[in-house]
C-alpha cells in the first residue's frame, strides 16, 4: 500500500496524530511544533494554512505546515516515500524550510516535478539548551519591552531579518511579530537589555512547544557589539524559560556566522541539526 498524504484543518488534530513523529526529536521539529501550538491557540494569527501528514498503513510517517505566503516547513520522515509524495501533494510554493537531508531531499523531488530551480537561501544551525553556562557579567540589566519600544523594535527587527535572513521583512510583518510578542501571554515577549538606560540588544522568545520554548531573534546593533550584551541577555532569557518550567530552550544561528555559533555554545546550547531554507524559481 502506498502512503497516502493527507491534509487537516485542525491544528489539534494535527499536533495529537503528528505527536509520535515530531516528539522523537523535538529539537529538530520545534519550529513546526511551535508554528502549529500558535495556530491551535491563537486563531486568526495567519489566515491561510496548510497542515498536511503522510501516513503508511495508517502509522504518521511524515508531516509538513506551511502558513501562506511562507515557506512550506518539513519534518524527518520515517518513509523515504514520504517526501515525493508531499512534493506531488502541494502546489505553488516558495520554498521549503527542513532539516538536513530532508529539505534537500524534497527539493529535489519538487524540482523533478514542477522544473522549478532551487537555490539554498541560507544554512541555519538548530541549536538545544538543557542548562544555562553563565556567562562573564556584562554592564547593564534586562527589562521586558512594552509597547512604547515598539518604534525601537521595527527598525532593529529589521536589520535582524536581512542580515541573518537575507530577507526584507515588509513592516506589516515586523508589526504583526511585535504585536504577538506584546499580547501579555507568558509564553511570547521581547526582552531588552540596557546600558546606561539606553537599549542595547534584545532578544525575543515565543512559539513554545511541549517541553521548550524558542529564543530568538537575537539582534544588537553594530555599534554595540563585542560587549557580551548579547550573551548575558540570551543567558537570561534562556534560564527564566528554564525557571519557568521549559526542558529546553532552543534557537537557530546563521552557519555563516562563526561568532554567534561560537557564543550560544558557551552558554550550554548544543547543536541538534542543520537545516536549510531553500528558495524556488
Amino acid at each position: 500500500m502506498a502512503v497516502e498524504v493527507v491534509q487537516l484543518s485542525d491544528p489539534s488534530e494535527f499536533l495529537e496524530r503528528a505527536a509520535p513523529l515530531l516528539l522523537a526529536d523535538e529539537a529538530r521539529h520545534n519550529l513546526i511544533l511551535g508554528l502549529a501550538g500558535t495556530l491551535r491557540d491563537q486563531p486568526g494569527r495567519y489566515e491561510e494554512f496548510l497542515l498536511l501528514l503522510v501516513e503508511d498503513a495508517g502509522a504518521v510517517v511524515g508531516a509538513a505546515l506551511r502558513t501562506l505566503p511562507y515557506r512550506l516547513v518539513l519534518a524527518r520522515p520515517t518513509n523515504p516515500g514520504a517526501l515525493t509524495a508531499l512534493a506531488h501533494a502541494v502546489g505553488g510554493l516558495p520554498g521549503v524550510v527542513g532539516g538536513v537531508p530532508e529539505a534537500s531531499e524534497f527539493a529535489e523531488a519538487w524540482t523533478a516535478r514542477t522544473g522549478a530551480r532551487a537555490r539554498i537561501e541560507s544554512r541555519q544551525g538548530v541549536y538545544a539548551l538543557e542548562r544555562v553556562i553563565p556567562p562573564r557579567p556584562a554592564p547593564g540589566a534586562s527589562r521586558p519591552a512594552v509597547e512604547a519600544d515598539r518604534e525601537l523594535l521595527l527598525p532593529w527587527l529589521s536589520a535582524f531579518s536581512v542580515e541573518a535572513m537575507g530577507e526584507v521583512a515588509t513592516e506589516g510583518e515586523l508589526q504583526r511579530m511585535i504585536d504577538v510578542r506584546d499580547a501579555g501571554a507568558p509564553d511570547y515577549g521581547f526582552v531588552l537589555w540596557e546600558d546606561g538606560g539606553r537599549p542595547v540588544s534584545v532578544t525575543g522568545f515565543g512559539s513554545p512547544t511541549p517541553s521548550g520554548m524558542r529564543i530568538g531573534p537575537v539582534y544588537t546593533p553594530p555599534e554595540w557589539r563585542g560587549r557580551g550584551y548579547a550573551s548575558a541577555l540570551v543567558a537570561e532569557v534562556s534560564q527564566a524559560r528554564l525557571d519557568a518550567g521549559r526542558r529546553f530552550c532552543f534557537l537557530y544561528t546563521d552557519l555563516a556566522n562563526p561568532t554567534s555559533n561560537k557564543i550560544y555554545v558557551e552558554l550550554g546550547y548544543e547543536r541538534a541539526c542543520e537545516s536549510l531554507q531553500i528558495g524556488f524559481d
